[in-house]
């Protein structure tokens, strides 16, 4: 059984969890109104790297927060961190697993479905790679 900070979760809610139980966490604390509107407005994004196992949490920011906002963000996540060391932010079957909250502003492309970001393809991605290795005076590596 999965469990994100202390509350039992399914792998698909993973990072639902973890959003809706930062929140809790940070109820009755100085700026909560202000870390609950931050946080509803953040996407939260889940991702797990079998190979290295490391469990990540990446917060991907709307255009018009500040860098303010993004530090506030930063600094109450790691008090409630701080103060719940005996929640850990996921756990496996009663194990601890390694984690990381990763913050970022980028937005990747959408390169395929119904999302797919205007003007992007696979193509089009890709063109400037190839025509940098294809620049003349470049020198063949494969024949070097």
């Amino acid at each position: 059984m999965w469990q994100v900070l202390g509350k039992d979760s399914i792998y698909i809610d993973i990072a639902k969890t973890w959003k809706d139980r930062m929140i809790e966490l940070m109820s009755d604390r100085e700026n909560e109104a202000r870390f609950k509107e931050l946080m509803n407005a953040t996407e939260v994004l889940y991702y797990l790297d079998g190979t290295m196992e490391i469990h990540s949490f990446i917060l991907e920011f709307p255009d018009t927060i500040t860098p303010e906002d993004i530090q506030f963000l930063a600094d109450k996540t790691l008090e409630i961190a701080k103060e719940n060391l005996e929640i850990p932010f996921i756990t496996v079957n009663g194990v601890y697993q390694k984690c990381q909250v990763i913050y970022t502003t980028e937005k990747e492309p959408e390169l395929i479905g119904a999302n797919k970001t205007k003007g992007y393809n696979s193509g089009k991605i890709f063109q400037p790679i190839f025509e940098a290795l294809s620049q003349p005076g470049r020198g063949n590596e494969s024949l070097m």
